[in-house]
């Protein structure tokens, strides 16, 4: 539904049959008034007065955008605006500015669901030890018992002495005690475990110390559970701007599962130096080296990239039993091919943001020597007297600051 407005281009004024009578003319005022355009003298009871602007054109003025019924205001959430801080002024705090986290795209690597560590079946060492002599005594006595023993040493032959059948099974037997006593005889140290497999099947782990006994049927595999760090070599990567970088990575890292570290790959070393490897280049390829002419995050924030890396390898290396608790970019530096052109870089960013700080400094002493004259009214100047005290104190502030600096 709208109003339809019409402005005449001549002398004439509208009439009922034109539609500008009393129901064209009150739609008409109201469609004008409504839009802003209704001024004294404009309309009479009668129809229009002859001083309306002549020369109008027609238009249409919905009646929706009157008066509107529609529903409330929907209030929208903004962000809140940071107020960027000018420099060398300190009036607003510099907001760190933090890696963005990233959901992994990537399928983690799948491991046996079964394959989890468990407590292994140990004995204390006392056990072997009591075996292994029960063992050496048995044998003796059943070669003493055949014969034996009497021919070598001088003790007395017992009477029926002789090697049968049932001197050998003795024999035999305490032979096997004795082995099976001592061969399971094992010292465990901190930080030390044993993966226990038979038959290339997992049969728990051992984190015991001092002497152990443990099953000589089951396959013992010694693994380091101590904290441990790995220090790596300069590796090649590249930035967001694919400049060449060099960086070294310390990780500070340990065995979680020995079950997953020893059965579920077969280096977990050299897996953990692979997956540094990747994390480092999917981290640093996310933002530049450095930004000379803008206040943007870097790689020279060196905890926001720590905790970015330490994230992305811990979730690469779960799987496998290891637990990463940082890694941190010891040192990143640009590449020999490009380090002379990017120091040159540098150095000319560092001079422009200096200057520009020394500028906003004498901008400011001028801006504040000029108010003060002007609220105490020490002076009265004109606009030529004020452009040239602004000059002459921006050459003297710009001066004395410059001397300051060198």
């Amino acid at each position: 539904m709208s109003t339809r407005t019409e402005w005449p281009e001549g002398p004439e004024l509208p009439t009922e049959a034109d539609g500008g009578g009393a129901r064209g003319g009150r739609g008409t005022s109201e469609g004008v008034r409504a839009a802003g355009f209704a001024e004294q003298g404009t309309e009479t009871s009668g129809g229009w007065d002859a001083r309306l602007i002549r020369g109008g054109a027609t238009t249409e003025i919905p009646v929706h955008l009157l008066s509107r019924d529609g529903p409330a205001p929907v209030s929208v959430r903004l962000r809140p605006a940071v107020v960027g801080r000018r420099q060398s002024s300190g009036e607003q705090p510099r907001v760190p500015r933090r890696l963005p986290p990233r959901t992994p795209s990537r399928p983690a690597p799948v491991v046996d669901p079964d394959l989890v560590e468990r407590p292994g079946r140990a004995l204390p060492g006392a056990v072997g030890v009591l075996g292994a002599l029960a063992g050496a005594m048995g044998g003796a006595a059943s070669l003493w018992w055949g014969g034996v023993l009497p021919h070598i040493t001088a003790l007395p032959v017992p009477a029926g002495a002789q090697l049968g059948p049932v001197q050998w099974a003795a024999v035999v037997g305490s032979g096997a005690l004795g082995l099976f006593g001592s061969g399971g005889l094992a010292r465990g140290g901190t930080g030390k475990a044993w993966v226990l497999t038979r038959f290339g099947r997992y049969r728990g782990t051992v984190r015991r110390t001092g002497l152990t006994w443990v099953n000589p049927l089951f396959l013992r595999r010694r693994t380091d559970v101590r904290l441990r760090h790995w220090r790596s070599e300069a590796m090649p990567a590249v930035d967001a701007n694919g400049v060449a970088l060099r960086v070294v990575i310390l990780v500070v890292w340990r065995i979680k599962d020995t079950a997953r570290a020893a059965l579920a790959v077969a280096d977990h070393q050299e897996y953990l130096r692979q997956c540094v490897e990747a994390a480092m280049a999917r981290v640093l390829s996310q933002l530049p080296a450095d930004a000379f002419h803008q206040d943007a995050p870097t790689l020279r924030d060196a905890e926001a990239v720590g905790d970015a890396l330490t994230r992305q390898l811990a979730a690469d290396v779960a799987p496998v039993g290891i637990e990463v608790f940082s890694a941190q970019p010891t040192r990143i530096e640009y590449a020999p091919e490009v380090a002379a052109a990017m120091q040159r870089r540098r150095i000319a960013a560092l001079d422009a943001q200096h200057r520009d700080s020394v500028l906003t400094s004498v901008v400011d002493s001028v801006e504040d020597t000029m108010a003060r004259l002007t609220t105490r009214g020490l002076v009265e100047l004109d606009d030529y007297e004020r452009k040239a005290l602004v000059k002459d104190l921006t050459v003297a502030f710009y001066t004395g600051r410059g001397r300051d600096a060198s």
